[in-house]
């Protein structure tokens, strides 16, 4: 049990993929033919006895061949032919190797389906003769055919020009036999009536409209005589061509505005190697907005759209039916552009509630124009819930100067776009404003309770005493028991009433009583109250004991 509990769980796993990893190449190692081993990824023959006669092929239910990348064969002095088919499975390779080896053809079209070869090698072997049709779809970096007993002929006159026209300093040491079995160097080579051929495209102005036909002509030259055949590619027009021996001509009707700027070659062809002329053919036609949808955020808002236009046409923004004059606060911008196609956005800096509304563009040139429309809605009005959408009222703006665009002014500016800065300062006054009102509506109804209360103080019948929780203290006598001068709290600096003048610029202390408070130019009678100063016996008056009370001296 305990074996059991340690092998459980993930060792249990490994154990089981290495199990898998090793079947897996038990079954390669079965696929591949005898004298070759197999990888996922190569194929390598390289044990002569017993060795193998055909081009090694994997079993039906061997690893996906569609995943060799490389192929290598040497010392199979029996394999002598590359077969159309053989190598048509491996649609990934890339590097062929067949060295020292008895290669003696290779079928025209034995590389039709492995357009990602890029290196072969066929040194030392028995190739007498090998055609440029093989390679001439491959964009090969290497092509090594040093040891190899060519004949020489105008079929090998390719490989002399190939070295020739090579980039890379490094050449190949490549020899061939003539009639008297002598070894030639293939770059002294010289073979009468055998070279490169000639390609003539007699094209008239290839700037034509949308919907019209064309006609183009071609001649070739050379000897040997080359075949001419056109290139053109992914040409969506209909199109024929004719012909005859050296001349030939190409009709393309109809033309469609998504064949401009495309290429259409003319190309000769023979054993050394093919020559091709080129034109590029421009379509005009009207615009067409493509596309063009709601604003979007990201650094800037930006409605985007895509226009196809050629010549390239120029675009002009509405605002609520009335031109959009651009500035540096909203402007058109091209990010994008694909020779006829253009894609952009109006860029919006920090838009606002004003700023909502319907946006129409218009694209136009000489051969039309077209228009979309689309409503944004970048924020709600104050007051008014962000995700409605409102009608929005006819405001009259003010002209913040905005520069006209290429395709002209106008003088109605009743419905123009306000610039963001301008929209931005008009709310910052708002806010300003409304924090003055606040302020002084705060402070006058300060103002009214303050008056209120004075005035309530003054035509009080009881005096003083029903302001006692104002923090007014006890009466003091100016003399302890004569008139009151200051009503204050223990400490008299820290009353209220601390101040209240007493002096001879005051009505008559006669008036109102021994016991009277003046305020301002009015005396009011005050009674003391034990329970609303909080005064202990001691400092009661004698006058105001109870009676029955016991006094003291």
């Amino acid at each position: 049990m305990s074996s059991w509990t340690r092998w459980h769980g993930p060792a249990m796993a490994r154990l089981w993929g290495f199990c898998w990893l090793v079947v897996g190449f038990w079954r390669a190692a079965l696929a591949c033919p005898t004298s070759c081993k197999c990888s996922a990824s190569r194929i390598w023959c390289s044990d002569p006895s017993p060795g193998i006669v055909a081009f090694p092929r994997l079993e039906p239910n061997s690893a996906d061949p569609e995943n060799i990348t490389e192929i290598y064969i040497a010392n199979q002095k029996r394999l002598e032919i590359i077969n159309e088919d053989d190598v048509e499975a491996y649609a990934g390779l890339k590097n062929l190797t067949i060295v020292d080896s008895g290669l003696k053809f290779v079928a025209h079209k034995a590389f039709l389906k492995n357009s990602n070869l890029q290196y072969i090698n066929f040194t030392r072997n028995k190739l007498m003769s090998l055609s440029r049709k093989h390679f001439r779809h491959l964009d090969l970096s290497e092509l090594i055919l040093v040891g190899n007993p060519f004949t020489c002929s105008c079929d090998i006159m390719w490989i002399k020009t190939l070295q020739e026209t090579k980039s890379s300093p490094e050449t190949q040491d490549l020899y061939c036999l003539n009639e008297n079995s002598k070894n030639i160097p293939l770059a002294n080579l010289q073979i009468p009536n055998c070279g490169l051929p000639s390609a003539n495209l007699a094209a008239p102005n290839l700037t034509v409209e949308e919907g019209k036909s064309i006609t183009l002509s071609c001649s070739v030259a050379g000897d040997p005589v080359p075949n001419l055949y056109w290139d053109v590619g992914n040409l969506v027009s209909k199109h024929m061509n004719e012909t005859s021996h050296t001349q030939g001509s190409l009709r393309i009707t109809n033309i469609s505005s998504d064949d401009s700027g495309k290429q259409i070659s003319c190309v000769a062809e023979n054993l050394v190697g093919e020559d091709q002329d080129s034109v590029n053919l421009t379509v005009h036609f009207a615009p067409t907005i493509t596309f063009l949808e709601s604003p979007t955020s990201d650094h800037h808002w930006c409605i985007p759209f895509t226009v196809k236009g050629n010549p390239k046409p120029a675009l002009q923004w509405f605002y609520n039916g009335a031109i959009l004059n651009e500035s540096k606060y909203i402007c058109t911008k091209i990010h994008v552009t694909n020779h006829t196609e253009y894609h952009g956005c109006l860029q919006l800096d920090n838009p606002t509630h004003m700023n909502n509304g319907d946006y129409k563009l218009v694209a136009k040139n000489e051969y039309g124009k077209d228009e979309k429309q689309i409503s944004a809605h970048f924020m709600g009005w104050p007051g008014i819930d962000d995700g409605a959408n409102p009608n929005y009222p006819d405001v009259i703006y003010e002209d913040y100067g905005t520069a006209a665009n290429d395709i002209g002014d106008t003088t109605n500016r009743s419905n123009e776009i306000p610039s963001t800065d301008v929209a931005d300062k008009s709310g910052r006054e708002h806010l300003s404003v409304y924090a003055v009102v606040v302020i002084a509506s705060v402070v006058g109804f300060c103002l009214l309770v303050m008056l209120f209360l004075l005035k309530l103080a003054r035509h009080s019948k009881f005096g003083m005493k029903d302001f006692s929780w104002f923090g007014f203290g006890k009466v003091k006598s100016r003399q302890g028991v004569g008139p009151a001068s200051v009503i204050s709290n223990d400490d008299d600096s820290a009353s209220p009433l601390h101040h209240i003048s007493n002096g001879s610029n005051t009505p008559s202390s006669s008036e109102g009583g021994p016991d009277a408070v003046i305020i301002g130019m009015t005396k009011i009678p005050v009674i003391e109250n034990p329970q609303y100063f909080g005064i202990t016996n001691s400092q009661l008056k004698p006058d105001t004991w109870p009676r029955g009370s016991p006094k003291t001296a």
